[in-house]
């Protein structure tokens, strides 16, 4: 506390009070929620002021709990449990890095009380965590936001690691913002590419020097195949892998016992087909060069159909597999 008070504030000091130290296992008697008036702000007044200072904010819809062992907020804006939901996503976001991610969490934990914080030991290890090294990504998605709003195409620098593990600048791009969409604990920049003349998504934590030009970017339903504008349940059930080729009828056999994987990765809205052995024949339309990936990624469990350019590759990436471990 650096300076006394006035009386006045104590309406608010006792709210603010009740957020930090109380819950229905730790409730504030009217002596306690003195004392903290005392310590924390030099606020000194009698018990009969701090009950009428309670009605007040009942009567104002603070959700304030009387008891005889004292008070406590019983509803607050979220509950420990979706805190923990929200830190739990900031850590595992690899798109954040460590101080931004602490920063995050500092605030997260600051919407409960002092109790929740002890709860929350991961908060110390964010740093073990894998993590973005680019500073740049919060003002990114601000630039980003103003270009979609502004309709206005993006220029900026795009970065890979190198064997020195720090960023490296490849290429300057310029392009047409359409969404940010997060894909595999990644941000990605859904955007076409005015050079390239094609659709392309940028990891925006690999993105540095962007800034908003003055040209106007291309309407995406001026685009082949976004007539109709985004479709996000095609984005995020077809592409496993954020590659932009266009989509293909795929089929393949597949053990039963990753059809759980297979729904996790595409969705309920694919074909799978019962056989009378241990595989189903599963029916779906995604990007070929995501499937080569995917199917690699499942080669003892998965085996590629249809179409049949798709099912020479993979058979050429084994070839070329046996080679090396020959």
């Amino acid at each position: 506390m650096d300076a006394l008070e006035p009386k006045k504030l104590a309406l608010i000091r006792i709210l603010q009070i009740l957020e930090k130290y109380s819950d229905s296992l730790h409730p504030l008697t009217q002596e306690a929620i003195a004392q903290h008036l005392e310590r924390d702000y030099g606020i000194i007044i009698e018990r009969k002021a701090i009950s009428r200072n309670l009605s007040l904010l009942k009567e104002a819809g603070y959700e304030i709990v009387s008891e005889r062992a004292g008070s406590y907020i019983e509803d607050r804006e979220f509950e420990d449990s979706e805190l923990r939901m929200l830190i739990d996503g900031v850590l595992s976001s690899r798109y954040i890095t460590a101080k931004h991610s602490k920063d995050l969490i500092e605030k997260l934990c600051n919407m409960s009380n002092v109790y929740f914080r002890s709860h929350i030991k991961n908060i110390f290890s964010v740093n073990d965590w894998g993590k973005t090294d680019n500073q740049a990504v919060f003002y990114n998605i601000e630039l980003v936001d103003e270009a979609i709003e502004r309709a206005k195409q993006v220029k900026f620098v795009y970065n890979k690691y190198g064997t020195d593990k720090k960023l490296r600048p490849t290429k300057t791009h310029t392009v047409s913002p359409y969404q940010l969409i997060l894909h595999n604990q990644h941000y990605y920049l859904m955007s076409y590419n005015e050079h390239w003349h094609n659709m392309a998504y940028y990891r925006l934590d690999r993105i540095t020097n962007m800034t908003v030009t003055e040209n106007p970017l291309t309407p995406i339903t001026t685009l082949a195949g976004y007539e109709s504008g985004i479709n996000y349940k095609e984005l995020a059930s077809c592409r496993p892998y954020m590659y932009t080729d266009k989509l293909e009828n795929i089929e393949f056999t597949a053990d039963k016992s990753i059809t759980d994987q297979i729904i996790d990765w595409f969705g309920k809205d694919i074909n799978i087909i019962e056989t009378g052995d241990e595989k189903n024949i599963v029916r779906l339309k995604a990007s070929p060069n995501a499937m080569e990936y995917w199917a690699m990624q499942y080669i003892n469990f998965v085996e590629i159909i249809k179409p049949a350019e798709l099912r020479e590759r993979i058979k050429s990436n084994l070839k070329k597999a046996t080679e090396k471990y020959r």
